[in-house]
């Protein structure tokens, strides 16, 4: 990009512009965004030694400086985890109806992480979790277009009109938005029931079981193996492991290519 002189212009960067405090202090890896606005309303919270009580007070990352209780918070390393959700946990930091969450198979002196979208509570499998808010956002976004296969146990016997269905959409009664799989295949089937595998890349919320239950079928068991090329493998229930380095690349690079955006050998 050339300026007005025929110069060239350094590209802008991401983090020039002010941002509330609240969100600083989530993007900074320290607790979520509204977990940030009840430590500043608090008094905990102070920028550029004075202490702020509003969420929205503007910050420039990268200049001013932040403290929490008195201590410097600055851009801590990034961590990514994944873990086999059971079923019967709710995907939140807590729960108004005191149900048990996903943070309850989580050790007590684990970092602050927050979920990569959601899995419903009768749902399991992979679920991401970290403390790299801009990271999560790109995962979740239904624009970004990551594949996200699901093995469903369903109550009847699959024929190929069923995996059709699925594949050329079904419009959905209550919002009257078109809910379809990008593929779909039959895994093995029984005298009564099958296990079926639907591939997603609009996440859509609850789509898989709105889409069935417009089919009349019930679901049995609903659990995500992958996100991308991230598989769930052999990791144990109720289990958190590392995301290695090369696999978070690897599914760095596929959101590119979801998303048509060049990516960089290295």
């Amino acid at each position: 990009m050339r300026n007005r002189a025929g110069n060239s212009a350094a590209p802008r960067s991401k983090t020039s512009r002010n941002i509330g405090l609240a969100r600083a202090l989530s993007k900074l890896g320290v607790c979520s965004r509204s977990q940030a606005a009840e430590l500043i309303r608090a008094g905990r919270v102070k920028l550029n030694g004075k202490l702020r009580r509003d969420p929205e007070t503007p910050v420039h990352l990268g200049k001013d400086r932040v403290e929490l209780d008195s201590k410097s918070v600055g851009s801590g390393e990034r961590i990514y985890f994944a873990l086999n959700k059971p079923r019967g946990l709710v995907t939140t930091a807590s729960d108004e109806k005191g149900r048990e969450t996903v943070y309850a198979f989580l050790p007590a002196e684990f970092p602050w992480v927050a979920p990569v979208g959601r899995l419903d509570m009768a749902s399991e499998g992979l679920l991401l979790l970290t403390n790299d808010s801009e990271w999560a956002a790109r995962i979740s976004a239904p624009e970004t277009h990551v594949e996200k296969t699901y093995h469903v146990q369903i109550g009847a016997i699959v024929d190929e009109h069923l995996l059709d269905a699925l594949r050329n959409g079904i419009r959905s009664s209550e919002s009257g938005e078109l809910l379809c799989a990008k593929r779909a295949s039959l895994l093995r089937r029984g005298e009564r029931n099958s296990w079926i595998e639907i591939v997603l890349d609009e996440g859509k919320n609850r789509q898989i079981r709105r889409m069935l239950e417009h089919l009349q079928i019930e679901v049995l068991r609903l659990v995500r193996v992958a996100i991308g090329p991230l598989t769930l493998g052999d990791l144990a229930k109720g289990k958190t492991r590392v995301i290695q380095k090369d696999e978070k690349q690897a599914l760095d690079r596929a959101m590119k290519i979801a998303t048509h955006e060049p990516v960089l050998s290295r």
